[in-house]
């Protein structure tokens, strides 16, 4: 017998991941933030409350787990190295589409972490902006005013005007 709550979390599984990078910007950290969540909802499956967005209170949950990692980094002393990203982009026909992604995924690198949550939940998820602010925890007009700003970023460092 299957378990709906598993199967809809593994549905989450790629949106989650894409949330991860932005959130880590580094894949290996992603993959253990996703493993962390999915171990964490599982686990806590009995607090969220049937009819109510999985989606988002799984990534709330992710969320939360990420500024907690972080200020434990903090404590510890510890930097972030940002992940070096570009050199061999391959010659399978796709060399277009990967550099135009590796730029974008560069210029979300650089944003506020503000910025980036915003950018990726309401341009990258699809979150209506009520949506990202629920899941960031800040008022609507916060989440607008960053996600404007990162926008604006995004597009000045990938060279194209606002």
């Amino acid at each position: 017998m299957s378990d709906p709550f598993a199967s809809a979390l593994l549905e989450l599984l790629p949106r989650l991941r894409r949330f991860a990078v932005g959130l880590s910007r580094d894949r290996s950290e992603a993959d253990d933030l996703c493993q962390a969540t999915l171990e964490r909802a599982l686990r806590n499956r009995t607090k969220w409350q049937d009819g109510s967005r999985l989606d988002s209170w799984v990534y709330r949950m992710m969320r939360n787990m990420w500024i907690d990692e972080v200020r434990a980094r903090t404590r510890r002393g510890q930097t972030f190295m940002a992940e070096e990203l570009g050199g061999d982009i391959g010659s399978d026909g796709g060399q277009e589409a990967t550099a135009m992604l590796s730029d974008v995924d560069r210029a979300l690198a650089h944003l506020p972490d503000e910025q980036r949550e915003a950018v990726i939940l309401v341009m990258v998820e699809g979150y209506s902006y009520k949506e990202a602010a629920d899941i960031i925890g800040c008022p609507v007009g916060t989440l607008n005013s960053r996600l404007v700003r990162g926008r604006d970023a995004l597009l000045a460092r990938l060279g194209e005007t606002a």
